[in-house]
């Protein structure tokens, strides 16, 4: 996104800072614009000081510049700026406990949100007076500009008690550090600044815009699926809850497409994008997609000319090297070749060994995008 902003405005372009996550750099942009590795989903020391540097950039604008925005799927851990008296330690605890528990982007979002110094709109608030455009990646589920990247420049409608109701929600209030609980309870209590709300007059000069999204994906997929001879449907682009009941389903809607021809007749492509949770009771590695994958093919098994397919858009699911894993009817017999229980991976939720080992992961290395999941189901 930066690289393209640098190619539209190659003179008026003044200087710049881009954070992405490891492995995605690339070749770096020259000119004034740095480019910044750092941790996700967990954010780290790089993404701290990172978002120092952002910061100092805000402190020099006035009235006449024009600041432009690109914010992707990533930003919420990429812009690490923890408020107050939270250290970046409390702030990764944190993070890392919401993501176990299996809590929504949104709430997960709305607790972040209330524990940085640049997102809820705070990015904008620093840049006031000068004009903010943003232009954005939607990886959330109906686009919504507040949640997306945390809403550094967008006006956010969530409060410090909203924060508090997430971690009583998952029974986290207890288990948080003392820094964070004290910290949304002084602002909860009125003793801290709120995240600035729809209407503020600071916004009056921002314009978020969304470029990008899963539906636009999904579009381009079922579009390519017709170009090579199957009919298309697309189920939804909301697709969201826990990822193996989701993924069950999926199967279910296979074998109803095998067995009857409804609510399409192969050849047959079905999509549905979106953002599913895994709520994590193993130890084993892995992530969404992967875990997906594997739901599926115990769903699946057995079933001929049928295929499961679930990606990540920006090619890494979880702490993984791979974007997703193909799914088979003849998945778990394969397994079982070589001696892997698919169900116990499952209950683990260490799907990457098991997909790793029958070689059907799907490598695509880094994108450059990120606009949710993609579940792709063929019958042929």
């Amino acid at each position: 996104m930066a690289a393209a902003a640098s190619r539209v405005l190659p003179s008026a372009l003044s200087g710049g800072i881009v954070i992405t996550k490891y492995g995605h750099a690339g070749r770096g942009l020259g000119g004034r614009v740095s480019v910044i590795e750092a941790g996700h989903p967990i954010p780290d020391e790089h993404g701290l000081a990172a978002s120092q540097q952002v910061r100092d950039l805000l402190s020099e604008l006035n009235a006449r510049d024009l600041l432009i925005v690109v914010i992707s799927g990533g930003a919420s851990a990429l812009l690490a700026a923890p408020a107050g008296p939270v250290t970046l330690a409390a702030k990764q605890q944190t993070t890392d406990l919401l993501l176990r528990a299996g809590a929504k982007i949104a709430e997960l979002n709305a607790v972040r949100k209330h524990l940085s110094a640049l997102k809820g709109g705070r990015l904008a608030a620093l840049a006031y007076p000068a004009t903010v455009v943003s232009l954005l990646l939607s990886d959330v589920i109906g686009d919504p500009i507040d949640i997306i990247g945390s809403g550094p420049t967008a006006p956010d409608p969530a409060t410090f008690r909203d924060a508090l109701a997430v971690l009583d929600k998952y029974e986290l209030t207890d288990r948080v550090p003392e820094s964070v609980r004290d910290h949304l309870r002084q602002g909860a209590a009125g003793n801290l600044p709120e995240t600035p709300k729809p209407g503020d007059p600071l916004f009056q000069n921002v314009y978020n815009i969304v470029v990008g999204s899963n539906r636009l994906a999904i579009e381009a997929a079922a579009a390519k699926g017709r170009s090579l001879g199957y009919r298309t449907l697309i189920l939804s682009s909301t697709v969201q809850g826990e990822t193996r009941e989701v993924a069950r389903v999926h199967g279910q809607i296979l074998r109803e497409i095998r067995s009857s021809g409804h609510p399409i007749r192969p050849p047959a492509c079905v999509l549905s994008g979106g953002e599913t949770t895994v709520t994590v009771r193993g130890n084993g590695k892995g992530g969404r997609n992967l875990e997906f994958a594997l739901a599926a093919a115990l769903e699946i098994a057995g079933l001929k000319h049928a295929l499961v397919l679930s990606a990540g858009s920006d090619g890494t699911d979880g702490p993984t090297d791979a974007a997703g894993a193909i799914a088979t009817g003849e998945t778990l017999s394969r397994g079982a070749g070589l001696g892997l229980d698919a169900a116990a991976h499952l209950r683990a939720n260490d799907s990457y060994p098991f997909f790793d080992s029958l070689g059907d992961l799907i490598r695509t290395g880094p994108t450059g995008t990120n606009v949710m999941d993609i579940h792709l189901l063929l019958a042929f």
